[in-house]
């Protein structure tokens, strides 16, 4: 096969010198691999399989475990640290979690790439995240409709809750938390990059993605709300 580009997106050891690798493709979208004498001590390949680093791959194998073949670097990975790594590795646990093997996702893979060079500056990373989250969502037919539980427009001056099960949006009571229809109107247009929808878009996307991820916790989000506690305690 042709060298075809990729993403770890984790791994972990296997055997004495091996590792399991679950891996983003251009192409042949999330597979599962096996890293042959990735670990042993001098490898060539060792610092290459890491996370948030574009390679170039090949593998072996018709099952659902492949055996990798060639690994190679594109270049030097993101640079991440606090936030921003916490959110690669947010992204990462999403798309490991959630995407079924070999499911074809090049926009995905598009958006993840996009999202790598976005997380090291804090003012791009908010708008960047969601935009992936909704394309992952769009993959697994789980994104937002922005009409109501009729297929009808949202009324303008409305507030909603937002209903997983039907992809769209049940009328509020005027009191207690909902979506401004406004806001969902700027969002329903692309406009997911705004300061003052930030909070409306990481509710929406979290909301879309709870089904999908079951009463597990992601690893990533107890990583962010550590983080957060430290920094209201002034702990280092």
């Amino acid at each position: 096969m042709e060298l075809q580009p990729a993403y770890l997106l984790h791994r972990q050891a296997w055997r004495e010198t091996s590792a399991l690798a679950d891996i983003l493709t251009l192409y042949d979208g999330r597979i599962r691999a096996v890293a042959r004498g990735v670990m042993r001590p001098g490898s060539r390949t060792r610092h290459r399989l890491q996370p948030f680093t574009p390679l170039h791959l090949t593998w072996q194998g018709e099952g659902e475990l492949k055996t990798l073949r060639i690994i190679e670097s594109q270049g030097p990975g993101a640079m991440l640290a606090g936030e921003g790594l916490i959110c690669g590795l947010y992204a990462n646990e999403l798309m490991s979690r959630l995407l079924p093997l070999s499911m074809p996702v090049d926009t995905l893979f598009a958006f993840y790439a996009a999202l790598l060079e976005a997380l090291p500056f804090p003012e791009r990373r908010g708008g960047a995240l969601r935009r992936f989250e909704i394309t992952l969502l769009e993959a697994l037919d789980s994104e937002p409709v922005f009409l109501d539980e009729q297929d009808r427009p949202l009324d303008r001056e409305g507030r909603y809750h937002y209903d997983p099960s039907l992809k769209r949006f049940r009328p509020a009571p005027l009191e207690g938390p909902a979506f401004e229809a406004r806001a969902l109107g700027w969002l329903a247009r692309g406009d997911w990059d705004s300061p003052g929808l930030a909070g409306t878009a990481r509710v929406l996307t979290r909301q879309a993605l709870a089904p999908l991820l079951g009463s597990r916790e992601l690893r990533s989000r107890e990583l962010m709300n550590e983080l957060m506690r430290r920094r209201r305690t002034g702990a280092r």
